[in-house]
């Protein structure tokens, strides 16, 4: 018999800091802030958790965070890989902690200083050892994000007769998304595709430097519990109707160039096609999406992976009429990473559970079924969630 998550769990609080350049604040202190915060939204006491999920690259002990926020006993306790490919990761084993059992109530959080700390955009990210991945990579300068997303999405352009340009429609959207959000970066800052155009080459002739996310200060959480018992709490739950991760053979993290073809993005095929089994759904039952945008090129291969339209289609697809409010697909209405804020897609689910309730700043009208995507270039994760019956 198969069996699946859909339905048996719900997201029912959600809590960030401020998002900043410079917090001022130990990571520790951002990611307690974020935890009260999204268990005061839920209306839940910190006595009744009993499970935690974060990320393995997130510094905060799980057990440090439970002793300052009042969490006492716990069951289940887990930690996801692969950077911002774990943040609906997190959810996934919340979810499946709450319908095994294993836990009751859930709190996923990620919290980090990735501006004014350690910056994972940069070439010293690594550190003093390079890891056996990048061996190959290292000597000849590819050290960054940038660049290692660069190189597949020059060969996606030269495939399909794509520009720079095309892509920068992405950070038109996302921005004219961020600046109608209080809580963005870029609030009251929206671009043109001229000051896109405009901006300085970071890895020419793919990416200018409004192509690339934000390094952000900030914390987020979750709540997750049963759908069973969100009925009965503060905030209208956010059912998680699917929930996946992926990965695809031959893989590297976000260095995957001996594939046969390096113009898609395999591992998020491998989520969608989970996620629309599971839910019984398609892309055409999605009204609103958030799709991991730490550079533009990358929100054009999951369009495709996802099936919003063919692949190399994405280019007449993601117009920026058809991508913003009011629009066939608007997504990343909070902003996005290009414009709210980076915190590892993290406040891409909250702003997804925003969607759900009706209490965006940019609402969609009319919205049942909301998709959420995490990280791409590694192993990913994906949400679909949906309102309650």
């Amino acid at each position: 018999m198969s069996r699946t998550l859909s339905g048996a769990a719900a997201i029912v609080g959600i809590g960030q800091t401020e998002f900043s350049k410079e917090s001022g604040r130990t990571e520790l202190q951002l990611a307690c802030e974020a935890v009260k915060a999204a268990l005061r939204d839920a209306g839940v006491s910190p006595a009744e958790v009993d499970g935690m999920v974060t990320f393995t690259i997130d510094a905060n002990e799980e057990i440090e965070v439970a002793r300052n926020v009042g969490i006492g006993e716990l069951t289940f306790f887990s930690r996801v890989p692969h950077g911002g490919g774990a943040a609906a990761g997190t959810v996934v084993q919340a979810a499946m902690a709450v319908a095994t059992g294993m836990a009751s109530t859930v709190v996923c959080y990620r919290a980090f200083n990735e501006r004014s700390g350690f910056r994972f955009g940069g070439a010293s990210r690594t550190g003093s050892t390079t890891p056996l991945w990048l061996a190959p990579y290292a000597p000849f300068g590819l050290l960054t994000p940038a660049g290692w997303v660069a190189l597949h999405a020059q060969r996606y352009m030269s495939t399909y007769g794509v520009t720079n340009a095309d892509f920068g429609r992405i950070s038109v959207v996302d921005r004219a998304h961020a600046a109608r959000n209080p809580d963005a970066w870029f609030y009251e800052r929206p671009i043109t595709l001229e000051e896109h155009q405009n901006s300085r080459w970071i890895v020419e002739p793919v990416l200018r430097l409004l192509d690339c996310c934000q390094e952000s200060d900030g914390g987020v959480a979750l709540v997750v519990t049963s759908t069973e018992r969100a009925r009965d709490l503060a905030q209208r739950p956010a059912v998680i109707t699917a929930a996946a991760q992926g990965a695809a053979p031959d893989g590297e993290m976000m260095t995957s160039y001996y594939r046969a073809d390096i113009t898609g993005l395999p591992e998020m095929g491998v989520v969608a096609r989970k996620l629309w089994r599971d839910s019984g759904l398609g892309p055409e039952d999605i009204q609103t999406a958030f799709l991991y945008d730490h550079f533009t090129p990358f929100v054009f291969s999951q369009l495709e992976e996802l099936g919003f339209c063919g692949r190399g289609e994405a280019k007449d697809y993601a117009t920026v009429e058809n991508l913003s409010l009011g629009g066939g697909l608007p997504i990343n209405t909070n902003g996005g990473l290009l414009g709210e804020a980076y915190i590892h897609g993290m406040n891409g689910i909250t702003e997804g559970v925003r969607q759900v309730r009706g209490t965006s700043y940019n609402q969609v009208e009319d919205v049942t079924n909301v998709l959420v995507t995490s990280g791409t270039g590694v192993p990913t994760s994906a949400l679909i969630l949906s309102t309650p019956d």
